[in-house]
């Protein structure tokens, strides 16, 4: 038939063996384990894809039409081939070859360390304490090959580079200068994806066969080098931005540091005690780093979303405290005033809930009377500065919506919107401490305290508010209620200081 039927044969048989170590070159560089049944179902689908395939090639060799095609299975046959030698290529690049064996060299030792093939006058005489010399020195050395090779290296390799990565996540502590050019956060995420990636191939490696230590010792350097990477990607978004927004960006570096070291931490320590939970909690660790590494999808971008976010925090917060202190039986005055402010209706109770409240507190012995007109107007104070917050939020949505997108139009605000935050987050820890006294023994002179501080706060928040222009009026508003509140605790509490001032001296006289 000619050469080209020769050819023909031989590109059939070169594709043939090129399947064939495919499956050895997947197994070794994917980390497959021989009796995985991937590696059974691989070579299922390829017999069964074969017998057409051979079919298809034969037909084309054997027509003798000027015009031939070759069938559908041949290229897709040709095509898994050559993708799984890429496959091959791409992750098989760098990883350590077999050590090579000398024939030779290695008959001459099997030779000379085995006691038939030596002479028999070369053969030593028995000696009972050399053979128990010998027994206990051999006890030795199967002990120390229990031990994986490079036991205490490892983890000293590994503290060195975990070392590094904290000395270069101190350089966050502070965000980075303004002259610098800012990396995108986008940018940052397609980092964060890097690592999420590095940290699958490292779960395959620790919690499969496991290779020698320098093969681990590789894998921990270009893990550690894409995370340093990382960091310093992290550093650079900093470029001006405010508390809130380092803050943020911080907060998610290091959780994304923290998967990683206690990921590389367990899998060493599992693989210097050779532990057999090893293929359980690794895979787990790693799933860790995956989610840390998502999470950074949610991290504010800017300056005026990390703050939104943080006044949204700080209203949450006030919802919590206001729920505690609706769970002392002090009335319903909390409820009424939320309602007001996002309805413009007030919303009370029924005629029968306030008498089943009125008859919680007749029955509670721990509060006295003043004791529950101060619970009650304190969970009106906090019910008021939730409204505050509240209104104060949107009216920094309606600013930022009014200014658009301009550039630079909104960051030139952010300093003020900072301090705006502040006094809120100041707000909502005062009137933590205001539910905190009311629990009897009331401390009147702690709430007094936090009144006062309440009283200089709203002067701050006027302040700020004014100086970002815009449409203030319903902020204003919340304000003006959440003072009177505060001015009726004041009085109730001067009150009552009067009266245990006048009982005290009563009692003296």
């Amino acid at each position: 038939m000619g050469p080209l039927r020769f050819v023909q044969v031989l590109f059939l048989c070169v594709v043939f063996m090129t399947v064939e170590l495919n499956t050895f070159f997947l197994k070794f560089c994917l980390w497959i384990p021989p009796r995985n049944p991937l590696v059974v179902y691989r070579l299922i689908l390829w017999w069964l894809i074969a017998i057409p395939t051979i079919r298809e090639y034969n037909s084309y060799l054997q027509d003798s039409k000027p015009v031939k095609k070759v069938g559908a299975f041949c290229w897709l046959s040709l095509a898994i081939c050559i993708l799984e030698l890429l496959i091959c290529m791409k992750f098989g690049h760098g990883s350590p070859s077999p050590n090579r064996i000398n024939p030779a060299a290695a008959a001459a030792a099997a030779a000379a360390r085995s006691p038939q093939l030596a002479p028999l006058s070369a053969r030593p005489t028995p000696d009972p304490r050399r053979d128990a010399t010998r027994a206990t020195a051999m006890m030795k050395k199967r002990a120390a090959a229990n031990k994986p090779a490079g036991s205490g290296e490892l983890s000293r390799f590994l503290q060195s580079h975990i070392q590094t990565i904290n000395d270069t996540f101190q350089i966050m502590a502070e965000a980075a200068p303004g002259g610098l050019e800012r990396t995108e956060w986008s940018q940052v995420v397609k980092l964060g994806e890097q690592v999420s990636r590095q940290a699958t191939v490292a779960g395959m490696v620790w919690s499969g066969d496991l290779p020698d230590v320098e093969t681990l010792k590789e894998n921990i350097v270009a893990y550690f080098n894409i995370l340093q990477g990382f960091l310093l990607g992290c550093h650079g978004s900093t470029v001006g931005a405010g508390p809130t927004l380092h803050k943020s960006i911080c907060s998610s570096a290091k959780s994304v540091v923290d998967s990683s070291f206690s990921l590389f931490n367990q899998a060493v320590s599992a693989f210097e005690s050779r532990s057999p939970d090893r293929k359980t909690i690794i895979p787990q660790v790693t799933g860790t780093v995956w989610e840390a590494c998502l999470a950074l999808n949610k991290v504010p971008t800017n300056n005026c979303v990390a703050i939104g976010r943080a006044m949204t925090q700080i209203g949450v917060y006030l919802k919590d405290v206001l729920r505690e202190m609706k769970e002392l039986p002090v009335g319903d005055s909390g409820d009424s005033t939320a309602e007001k402010s996002s309805n413009g209706a007030v919303e009370t109770t029924s005629c029968s809930d306030r008498d089943e409240l009125s008859s919680d507190l007749e029955l509670d012995e721990d509060f006295t009377e003043e004791e529950i007109a101060v619970a009650k107007m304190i969970v009106t104070v906090a019910s008021d500065a939730l409204v505050v917050v509240k209104e104060t939020i949107r009216f920094i949505t309606c600013l930022l919506k009014s200014s658009g997108n301009r550039s630079g139009a909104n960051e030139e605000k952010v300093e003020t919107m900072e301090k705006l935050r502040s006094c809120c987050r100041d707000a909502a820890d005062q009137i933590n401490d205001l539910g905190a006294s009311v629990y009897p023994p009331q401390d009147l002179s702690q709430m007094n305290s936090s009144v006062k501080r309440l009283y200089d706060g709203t002067s701050a928040m006027r302040r700020e508010i004014s100086n970002l222009n815009g449409s203030p009026e319903s902020a204003y508003l919340a304000l003006e209620r959440f003072e009177k509140s505060l001015g009726a605790l004041e009085v109730e509490i001067d009150g009552d200081v009067v009266n245990e001032m006048e009982n005290l001296t009563i009692s003296s006289s």
